[in-house]
């Protein structure tokens, strides 16, 4: 471990996002001392929370006019804190915001960056990362050499940092002017798209996903039935939203969303190549369904060949079950 590495926190409804947490636990391999940076409005009270994974420091922007605006808008408060904490390496949850916070890095902070990071280690003097690429069919190794870098995680790669609560010291990140053409581009509205009653599929650690196997749109419970014993969110292949019987935004797969949870159940899914490049990096694959040759057993960490109308009403009852639910 070498130097100062400073971890961005999301904020979402005035707090830190889940996926900062797994952000400092990778940081803590990283760096010597973690440092935290949190913007926009509520930037104060979410630094704060950086102490219950036992971060001691934290810099804050509170700043209302970053809510909006582009991510670019947040770059001197976060190029000031990174100067001003010493910090050489940058870690940030592989979301939307984080993906796209990288790329500017790259530019405003001249740093070597990656996207997708499944795996983060120091090697011969430079940072060394691993990541899908080719859509989950093949695995890279990148060497971020340099004096600064700053990666991006996918998604549910890394455990969450343990909590060890202490005092966060939370201070003001030395902004200088944010130039007006970075604010001049602000979100007006946000309208979210249809989902089921659980988690949404890109946060979930858990998904199951009905395919064209459950034969129509009145069976479609089945899934959702399974899904909400697991506290799972709801998915679904491109056959099923292609025909209506649930919206484009439940799309697991190339053309849809890309899913990496600790837990994918695919039931009554074949397996095209569309929908497993889409959801092949969850950590344990599940596969339900009454063709043994379909392509998805060969991607699955476990199988069940059979009448899925049998095996997924008992399969939830059972979970229900040791639930209690």
């Amino acid at each position: 471990m070498t130097g100062t590495v400073l971890v961005v926190g999301e904020v979402q409804d005035g707090h830190l996002a889940g996926g900062t947490v797994e952000a400092i636990g990778v940081a803590r391999t990283l760096g010597d001392t973690v440092v935290g940076f949190a913007s926009g409005t509520g930037a104060n009270a979410a630094a704060a929370e950086f102490g219950r994974s036992g971060i001691a420091s934290a810099y804050a922007a509170e700043d209302p006019r970053l809510d909006n605006a582009p991510v670019g808008a947040r770059l001197p408060a976060l190029a000031g804190a990174a100067t001003a904490a010493g910090a050489t390496v940058i870690v940030v949850a592989g979301t939307t915001f984080g993906r796209d916070l990288v790329g500017h890095l790259a530019v405003a902070w001249d740093a070597a960056v990656a996207t997708g990071v499944t795996e983060a280690t120091w090697a011969e003097g430079a940072l060394r990362v691993r990541r899908p690429i080719f859509g989950g069919r093949a695995t890279e190794t990148r060497r971020l050499a340099g004096a600064r870098q700053a990666i991006a995680l996918r998604p549910h790669a890394f455990p969450a940092a343990a909590d060890a609560p202490t005092p966060c010291a939370v201070q003001p990140a030395p902004v200088g002017e944010v130039p007006a053409a970075l604010l001049a581009g602000q979100r007006t509205a946000v309208a979210a798209a249809a989902r089921g009653s659980g988690p949404g599929l890109t946060d979930a650690s858990i998904v199951v996903s009905g395919g064209r196997g459950v034969r129509g749109p009145e069976n479609f419970h089945l899934v959702e039935e399974l899904a909400a014993s697991l506290g799972a969110a709801v998915g679904a292949s491109r056959a099923v939203t292609d025909a209506g019987w649930r919206p484009t935004s439940f799309q697991v797969g190339q053309t849809g969303r890309a899913v990496s949870p600790q837990l994918y159940i695919a039931v009554g899914i074949s397996g095209a190549i569309q929908h497993i490049v889409g959801m092949v990096s969850s950590r344990v694959i599940v596969a339900i369904n009454s063709d043994a040759s379909a392509p998805i057993f060969r991607v699955a960490d476990y199988g069940i060949v059979g009448d899925l109308f049998q095996i997924v009403p008992a399969l939830t009852a059972e979970i229900r079950r040791v639930r209690g639910l």
